[in-house]
């Protein structure tokens, strides 16, 4: 029955993707989450990409949303801010549930089920990235707490992925989304290069040394 139903949820989230329907992909992947079975690669990247369609288009949104509030503010019209701040903030309640759903998913089911090394710094980079997410539109006190998650995250996935191979690319994965937290949210852009720089060399060090098809995904 388990083995049905996992083979239709993905059916139906590959046939959403297809259809470009990503809140409908989001349906099918967390009731395959929910089934409490380790994913496959393939049902891990579906998960991967329903979430970061319906977060990356939101997430563009109130960037739009936020440009046109700061000009409107320079123009001294009170009223279409007042409108703007309204329309923006519904955004920024709808990035914070399906990130909280997701943070939720991965911290009930996804994490505990997969015991292999991939899957848990797949899954703790996930849970950086939307704490990270959460951390963007948050006001100054939740900013830091969500700042202090995302890190916490991107921290055991780092010690995790220290049994990965440099080339892996979820462990070059997690360094680039970690550096870009330490540029974007935490502004110490040193860090950041140093991190991605690290990550960088150790990895063109064993290039030479991989299989073609390694080679290409690296």
């Amino acid at each position: 029955m388990a083995a049905d139903a996992r083979s239709s949820l993905v059916y139906m989230a590959k046939l959403a993707e297809e259809a470009e329907r990503y809140d409908d992909m989001v349906t099918s992947v967390k009731q395959l989450a929910e089934l409490q079975l380790q994913l496959t690669v393939e049902e891990r990247n579906l998960l991967s990409v329903a979430y970061k369609n319906v977060v990356g288009a939101r997430r563009a949104s109130w960037r739009v949303l936020s440009s046109i509030e700061t000009k409107e503010k320079g123009n001294g019209d009170a009223a279409k801010v007042e409108a703007i701040a309204k329309y923006r903030k519904q955004v920024e309640d709808e990035l914070e549930k399906i990130c909280n759903e997701l943070l939720e998913v991965l911290e009930k089911f996804l994490v505990p089920e997969d015991k292999s090394t991939e899957g848990q710094v797949f899954y703790l980079k996930m849970a950086g990235d939307y704490y990270r997410y959460l951390a963007e539109f948050a006001a100054e006190g939740d900013r830091k707490a969500k700042a202090e998650s995302a890190k916490e995250k991107y921290e055991s996935a780092s010690k995790a992925a220290a049994d990965l191979p440099p080339t892996n690319p979820i462990r070059l994965g997690l360094a680039l989304n970690y550096s870009v937290f330490f540029y974007e949210i935490l502004s110490q852009p040193q860090d950041a290069c140093t991190l991605a720089k690290h990550a960088f060399d150790d990895a063109i060090s064993e290039l030479d040394s991989l299989k073609e098809e390694q080679y290409k995904d690296a």
